[in-house]
């Protein structure tokens, strides 16, 4: 009997296919089943919560690069103008009402004034760095879920392959009821995986692209202060 199991499955299969035709399984049942069992309920959970916090820290990361992104024209003009004409509490100021990361860094520079100049220059590239770190708060979650979220789908794949060669080792017929939820734990996991992890991916690396051009600004406003510091005041 055991021999003929494969015979009398795919011909199990045929006659269902023929006498009732296909049915359609929306995708809350798919769910449904998936989480049938402790370990696929556990997974899913699990990537729903992983989900729900990449998204949140993808929007968050967003707007904090927007408020950083945002650049007064003028500011560095009148930075030169100020320590031009010798107005450095006025430069401060400027720097301290500015809510950006060049702001942040050149008042930390302004502060140092009369020192020599590679101090004042260690003091920008020191607070640049903090500056970069605070943009960059909580992107690591989001790389690890790029990574992890596929692999825990991948587990969730296994156990519930497992799962279906547990309940078929005792079956002498094929019974689609007793081995599905197996198969959905198997499938659903791994796209659940899949899309929050392409997710995390895509969202981390929009997020270092807009880093990076921040970076950049914040690197040439450091430059045109310490050549602004190299020319004589009146």
């Amino acid at each position: 009997m055991k021999g003929s199991f494969l015979l009398q499955v795919v011909q199990d299969s045929t006659g269902v296919g023929a006498e009732e035709g296909y049915k359609e399984v929306a995708i809350w049942e798919a769910v449904a089943d998936a989480g049938s069992s402790i370990m696929g309920l556990v997974i899913l959970v699990s990537l729903a919560l992983m989900s729900i916090y990449a998204v949140y820290v993808f929007v968050e990361r967003l707007l904090a690069l927007k408020r950083a992104s945002k650049k007064n024209p003028n500011f560095l003009s009148e930075v030169k103008r100020y320590l031009s004409d010798g107005k450095i509490d006025d430069a401060k100021n400027l720097c301290a009402r500015t809510d950006s990361p060049s702001a942040r860094m050149l008042e930390k520079g302004i502060d140092r004034l009369g020192k020599p100049v590679d101090i004042v220059s260690s003091t920008i590239d020191n607070t640049g760095k903090l500056e970069i770190s605070r943009l960059e708060q909580r992107l690591s979650f989001l790389a690890t879920a790029a990574g992890a979220a596929p692999m825990i789908g991948f587990l969730g794949t296994t156990i519930g392959m497992v799962q279906v060669f547990n309940d078929m080792k005792n079956l002498d017929s094929l019974d689609l009821g007793t081995i599905a939820p197996g198969i959905m734990t198997a499938m659903i996991t791994t796209v659940a995986g899949l899309i929050v992890g392409i997710i995390a991916f895509m969202g981390y690396n929009y997020l270092v692209t807009q880093i990076s051009k921040v970076v950049y600004r914040m690197e040439n406003d450091a430059m045109e202060f310490m050549d602004i510091l190299h020319k004589p005041s009146k």
